[in-house]
């Protein structure tokens, strides 16, 4: 089933035609490109959450609802199945239907990625093309990390080049050590670049010099870094990053879309009294109450946040009562 290198190289050109890239993208502060990319995932992409039903299943209706809020907010595109739409929790059928149902209601010039990354090698490939099948435009492949200390860079590498070999679509490499206990390794990112069908990183573990380093070093090659949190946004575009995949975006997407234009227009004092203000709440509803707490925030903004899937249980009102005041003392409520 594996395509071989030269087949995703040629796939690659028909594959970036389908999409309309997003006007006047730049890339910050960092250094010219060796060729504009052939698909622009510079902008804002929230990584949906995943409604469940007071039983814990997946609310499609609700799904839909969110949607059609979503579609008013110049959003670059959607994340579906990421860490925040608790894809660990889902079976694969509700995967592939959840990212079905997100095509059916996402216009056609806004991008899909979807979360298909497995622990084994031939599992992320088989979810893949599953995912490529359901209408996602790029697959996100987080790292295999049950066998933490056997997943040295030679194999990492390996495993990414054969999915690479394998999808249909553009693939995007994800870092995330808070959940997996693994940076992915430089050197495999910069290896990785070279591969006709790997083009981009999303990288949630907020080293800026880490990320500086590898919009550096795979600067001649088809390759964008994605800042994986709204915390370090502006920092991530002022060395070079094209984009942000932010949990806060499913709560305050047109902020950090206004944050993502005043870089990309040299507004920096402006952006930065902005990015200070976003700091709290993403903290709030990332690293100190995750889910749940993501889950929460979007119902005072309107959204359906609704349940998690057990085990992750709901806040204590202690702790609603913190996650009110992270958005509130910043003026957001």
């Amino acid at each position: 089933m594996a395509l071989s290198t030269r087949l995703a190289s040629s796939l690659r050109p028909a594959l970036a035609a389908l999409h309309r890239a997003a006007p006047g993208q730049c890339r910050g502060l960092s250094t010219p490109q060796a060729a504009e990319p052939s698909l622009d995932l510079g902008g804002i992409f929230p990584p949906l959450a995943t409604p469940f039903s007071p039983a814990q299943e997946v609310d499609y209706a609700q799904l839909e609802g969110n949607l059609r809020r979503y579609a008013s907010v110049p959003f670059r595109g959607l994340v579906a199945l990421g860490s925040n739409g608790e894809y660990p929790y889902l079976a694969s059928r509700e995967r592939v239907e959840v990212v079905s149902c997100v095509r059916r209601a996402l216009p056609r010039d806004r991008l899909l990625l979807a979360g298909s990354g497995c622990e084994s090698t031939q599992a992320t490939i088989e979810l893949t093309v599953s995912m490529a099948e359901a209408g996602a435009d790029v697959a996100l492949v987080v790292t295999p990390c049950y066998y933490r200390g056997a997943m040295t860079t030679a194999a990492l590498i390996h495993h990414y080049t054969e999915v690479g070999d394998a999808s249909p679509i553009p693939v995007v490499l994800y870092s995330v050590p808070a959940n997996t206990g693994l940076d992915l390794p430089m050197e495999a990112v910069i290896t990785l670049a070279q591969h006709p069908n790997i083009i981009g990183i999303k990288d949630s573990g907020g080293d800026i010099t880490r990320m500086g380093l590898m919009v550096h070093k795979t600067r001649q090659e088809d390759f964008q870094v994605l800042a994986g949190s709204a915390g370090f946004l502006l920092a991530s575009y002022a060395v070079g990053a094209s984009g942000g995949v932010c949990a806060l975006a499913n709560v305050l997407g047109e902020p950090l879309c206004q944050l993502d234009q005043l870089c990309r227009t040299g507004q920096w004092q402006e952006a930065r009294e902005l990015q200070h203000r976003l700091i709290e709440p993403n903290t709030a509803v990332t690293r100190r109450f995750g889910v749940p707490g993501l889950k929460k925030a979007m119902e005072w903004f309107g959204y359906y946040g609704g349940p998690c899937r057990a085990p992750l249980a709901p806040l204590s009102p202690a702790q609603v009562e913190e996650l009110r005041s992270s958005f509130s003392a910043n003026g957001w409520l």
